[in-house]
């Protein structure tokens, strides 16, 4: 299992893209990895020909055999106490191959009968017979876009028999299931089992009112706070709960507030408008500043680790969007070097990848400051938790028309911004980073520099 990303540590093999014992070449596409980031294609490194080790569906550590690549060149090998292991850990599943039978053994008897359970097409509101995405711990096996997608249908996936690698609830298993008509609960498949006598000595209970399907598991009922729906972290829902936990426990952070004027700004963004091309946002401006501020203040663009300082010769900003369920930081590499365009165009194109599931590890690592920007949502301002190891984020706010004081004493509307940059102060102490702070706000405010 490769390290995709500087802060992967497992990754889910969600398809094989070659068959056990296909000749696989340098380059080639070999299976997709869902990382904690993102979902992508593992490209073999070495040639060879391939020995499956780990199925479809397994979610292992960094480092985990997963394959081997047995002859051509630099062709890797698992060891027997690695491979021993990855079989240890490894259900039964279809498309696995065992590792510990030798190669030019058939696969065992066993195996088709799972391959023949997730190619059956399961009969709406047959619930009472768990599917093969059914784990032994009642935990269901399915992937992050079945997740979402059932979410949103209101699709039990305890429902539903996965057709996917190993029994793996996918994509189309989820629409299929919402399409179909709604069935009742299965309460005709009791009705035989009750006698005449066991009848009369328990008393009737009334049917259950059929309820809607839930995109969560109802754990308890009738609690003080009504039923209790029980959902599972995606991959990334449970990497953003480590990493903010890990923020807040070991980071000894101070926050600093300001106000910005952003009224050149605003005549900026309407003069290079007025040009055409990619117009930069305000945000892109804010990435720029803190990118041209990053390399004046060595410290704010490094990080704290292990009773050192760590200073880093590239200005990386990462910029905080929404995704489904989840917030991804792609990252503007080298944006100090960047122009304003090329920032905007850059910006935007991530985005969209994020958005649409695209973006790749490379992509989301590598950051040495961040940018997170509520002011879209009317958020005047907030306070953003460190990404670590950075050290600091700069949380942006909403740009509005206030009153403010002007120079001769008199109220004036102008365009302001409130930010609010939070600082790891283990390596940006309070003086260096209110000049830090101020520097970027000079920059926006005399935003000429920004425009090259």
């Amino acid at each position: 299992m490769p390290r995709l990303s500087d802060s992967m540590e497992e990754g889910t093999i969600l398809k094989w893209l070659k068959s056990d014992g296909d000749a696989v070449s340098r380059g080639e596409p070999l299976a997709e990895i869902e990382t904690d980031k993102a979902t992508l294609t593992y490209e073999s490194d070495a040639a060879g020909v391939l020995t499956i080790v780990a199925p479809a569906g397994e979610t292992l550590p960094i480092g985990s055999v997963i394959a081997r690549l047995d002859g051509g060149d630099n062709g890797a090998s698992a060891s027997g106490p690695e491979q021993a292991q990855a079989e240890a850990s490894s259900e039964p599943e279809a498309g696995s191959t065992s590792t510990s039978e030798p190669e030019s053994k058939p696969p065992p008897e066993p195996e088709p009968a799972p391959k023949a359970q997730a190619t059956t097409e399961p009969e709406p509101g047959s619930a009472t017979q768990p599917g093969p995405a059914a784990r032994a711990d009642g935990r269901v096996k399915a992937s992050p876009i079945a997740r979402r997608l059932a979410r949103e249908q209101g699709v039990d996936l305890q429902q539903i028999t996965g057709t996917g690698p190993g029994g793996r609830i996918v994509k189309e298993d989820v629409e299929r299931a919402a399409k179909s008509p709604p069935q009742p609960p299965p309460q005709p498949q009791a009705a035989p089992e009750p006698e005449a006598p066991a009848a009369a000595s328990t008393p009737p209970q009334p049917p259950a009112a059929p309820t809607p399907p839930s995109p969560a598991k109802v754990a308890e009922t009738g609690t003080a706070k009504g039923d209790v729906q029980v959902q599972e972290l995606t991959r990334t829902q449970g990497l953003i709960a480590r990493r903010m936990a890990e923020s807040r426990a070991t980071i000894p952070s101070f926050e600093l507030r300001t106000e910005i004027d952003m009224e050149a700004c605003v005549a900026l963004r309407a003069e290079l408008k007025a040009l055409g091309g990619d117009v930069p946002s305000y945000n892109d401006m804010v990435v720029k500043a803190c990118a041209l501020a990053l390399r004046e203040f060595p410290r704010a663009n490094g990080s704290y680790r292990d009773a050192r300082f760590e200073l880093y010769s590239r200005v990386n900003v990462g910029v905080a969007v929404a995704a489904a369920d989840a917030l991804v930081v792609p990252t503007v590499f080298d944006a100090d070097h960047k122009s304003l365009r090329e920032i905007a165009h850059e910006t935007r194109a991530l985005a969209e990848r994020v958005r649409a599931g695209a973006i790749t590890p490379p992509e989301v690592s590598g950051g040495t400051f961040t940018v997170s920007n509520l002011g879209m949502y009317g958020v005047t301002d907030f306070t953003a938790v460190i990404n670590p190891p950075q050290a600091a984020i700069l949380a942006v706010g909403a740009l509005a028309r206030r009153a403010v004081v002007g120079d001769d004493g008199e109220l004036v509307a102008r365009h302001t911004m409130n930010v609010t940059l939070a600082c790891d102060h283990r390596i940006l102490y309070g003086a260096e980073a209110a000049e830090f702070l101020a520097r970027i706000r000079a920059l926006l405010e005399r935003p000429l520099a920004l425009a090259f």
